[in-house]
């Protein structure tokens, strides 16, 4: 454990910068460092508030900005085949973890990140009551704040090191220069035990806020620490944690999702298109803010086509999740009266119209051939001329050229329209820690699965009906039984949730991952035929986009350096 990554702060007026180092480093130069940030509450106010920067914070995380865990999942591959994301479809973490927290930002950097984000929540938890307090500061329950978002921010990170490596070891005060740092780890429960006990201390009457004003907005509050209660509680119900399938795991789970929605405070937002780019909304419970974005790196090397001016179009969303979007049928008004998997007998799926009566959701994530963007239809063909043997192109694809779609689909929910090549427009793009949608959905999951019985059925479909009829999607069948019901869920929540970062995890604290990831990885040929239309077929990609997942790859390896460094004290987890 002695080479994780920490955080050792050098001060200059309220100025602070950061060095990487051993985030248990206990020198005496550090101590004296920190002893003078905490003489002066706005310096401590200032350490504080850069616990928040050691949070999960965006979607395009892997090397730099090029890589997702939906492109590790069956959502979408990765048009550029990053190695980053091939480490973990493929299973390869020992071949390029150690690399640095730029090659897989998903093992080692998290270990490294949270590490030393618990750091500073514990050293600042136990310098509140040092700290010479204003009496304004008083008066405005800082400290109580303070307080509320360290345990809060402690609880979230230990929650992101036991969702991808299991129990970890707990450092739950900061280490002096004589504290043996080299432990084992804890149990996975006895993580969840620390989480909730944070997570009861941050909840209280005098600890986090129901609300900030509009310079603080984006911080933890009651509402943000309940829903990380409700998600925690609902992975540690899963079968991946809870292999006796505890039902009171389930119930517990159900009741900590349902106390959010029980304050009344949240809502889902009316739209559904631009629900990654509002400044605020009552869906958000909490959201990591920025100003508006210009085209960036993420934007223009990543999920822009290269037809709208994109460097590398490489966020490409797969068949596989294109498929899962229901077809719909609707009345003489265009509203929906019915729906039903594309595979169903008499859904009225037309594979040659593939995009034609789909869940609304479908079109507000997804970009495909022929769709108006930007003022022109998406260009994703390929046309044989026989007289001259040639072939053109539309202005998005290219075949066996890494800059253009490999799947002929490109992610809209990533890519605010306004994002052109040489335009000026800035836009919003969120990342969102907590919105209601996900809560709901959460309860729904865990009330279906604490009993099998008529009353836990009918309150799962109350609340995915909500989510579903915000896009006017039709409510679920009443005959539906708790397994079907569990596999709508499972739809709902890869259609609702769409690349942000769930579903890879979804899948693995269901140990679905192995059943679902080794199914071929499919993408669509289009070709365009000489009176202008479109002949669809479904293709299975090429071998380099296809996914591997084996029963060792539900927890990731615990990083190698700390494995070694520990004289044999921090166990690895099985397979690695």
């Amino acid at each position: 454990m002695r080479n994780i990554y920490t955080i050792i702060f050098l001060f200059v007026a309220l100025v602070i910068s950061s060095c990487k180092k051993d985030f248990l480093d206990r020198t005496p130069s550090a101590d004296l460092d920190e002893e003078k940030v905490f003489k002066d509450p706005a310096l401590a106010i200032a350490y504080a508030d850069n616990a928040y920067n050691h949070l999960i914070d965006d979607y395009a995380r892997f090397n730099a900005h090029r890589g997702t865990t939906a492109q590790a999942s069956d959502e979408a591959v990765s048009g550029n085949t990053d190695v980053s994301v091939r480490t973990l479809n493929q299973g390869l973490f020992h071949d390029h973890y150690e690399r640095g927290g730029a090659q897989l930002n998903d093992i080692g950097d998290i270990w490294d990140r949270s590490y030393a984000g618990i750091r500073i929540a514990n050293v600042m938890l136990s310098k509140m009551s040092t700290i010479p307090w204003t009496d304004s500061q008083i008066q405005a329950k800082t400290p109580q704040r303070i307080t509320g978002e360290m345990y809060f921010i402690r609880a979230f990170l230990y929650f992101e090191l036991i969702k991808r490596f299991g129990g970890v070891p707990i450092y739950d005060k900061p280490a002096s220069i004589f504290d043996n740092i080299d432990i084992p780890r804890n149990s996975y429960q006895e993580c969840v035990d620390l989480i909730m006990s944070d997570l009861d201390k941050a909840v209280q009457v005098d600890a986090l806020p129901d609300d900030y004003n509009a310079s603080n907005y984006g911080r933890a509050t009651r509402g943000a620490a309940m829903a990380l209660r409700a998600r925690v509680l609902l992975y540690a119900a899963s079968p991946l944690n809870n292999p006796t399938n505890d039902l009171t795991k389930w119930a517990n789970a159900a009741a900590a999702a349902k106390a959010v929605i029980d304050l009344n405070k949240y809502s889902l937002q009316a739209t559904y298109n631009d629900i990654m780019n509002m400044s605020t909304s009552p869906e958000y419970i909490m959201i990591k803010i920025r100003p508006p974005r210009v085209i960036d790196g993420f934007l223009l090397d990543f999920v822009m086509s290269p037809g709208s001016g994109g460097a590398q179009g490489s966020m490409n969303p797969t068949q596989n999740h294109v498929d899962m979007y229901e077809a719909v049928k609707t009345d003489g008004t265009g509203a929906i009266v019915s729906s039903a998997p594309i595979t169903a007998s008499g859904s009225g799926y037309d594979a040659q119209k593939p995009y034609e009566n789909r869940d609304p959701r479908f079109y507000a994530n997804i970009l495909y051939n022929n769709v108006s963007w930007q003022g022109r239809n998406m260009g994703m063909w390929s046309q044989y001329n026989a007289a001259s043997n040639t072939y053109t192109y539309g202005a998005d694809f290219r075949p066996n050229n890494i800059i253009y779609s490999a799947t002929r689909y490109y992610c809209r929910k990533m890519w605010p329209e306004v994002y052109v090549r040489n335009a000026t427009q800035r836009a919003l793009f969120n990342f969102v820690f907590f919105r209601y949608a996900e809560v709901l959905l959460n309860y729904a999951e865990a009330v279906n699965e604490s009993g099998d019985n008529a009353a836990n059925k009918e309150e799962a479909r109350k609340y995915v009906n909500e989510v579903r009829s915000r896009v006017g999607m039709p409510n679920l069948a009443l005959t539906l039984t708790q397994a079907q019901l569990r596999e709508a869920i499972v739809r709902e929540r890869a259609v609702e949730l769409a690349f942000e970062d769930f579903r890879w995890y979804d899948l693995m604290r269901w140990k679905k991952a192995k059943e679902v990831l080794n199914q071929p990885v499919k993408g669509i040929d289009v070709v365009r035929n000489a009176n202008g239309s479109f002949t669809y077929n479904v293709i299975t990609l090429p071998n380099i986009y296809q996914k591997k997942f084996d029963d060792h790859m539900y927890l990731y390896p615990i990083p190698r350096r700390e494995i070694f460094k520990s004289n044999g004290i921090l166990k690895q987890n099985q397979g690695w």
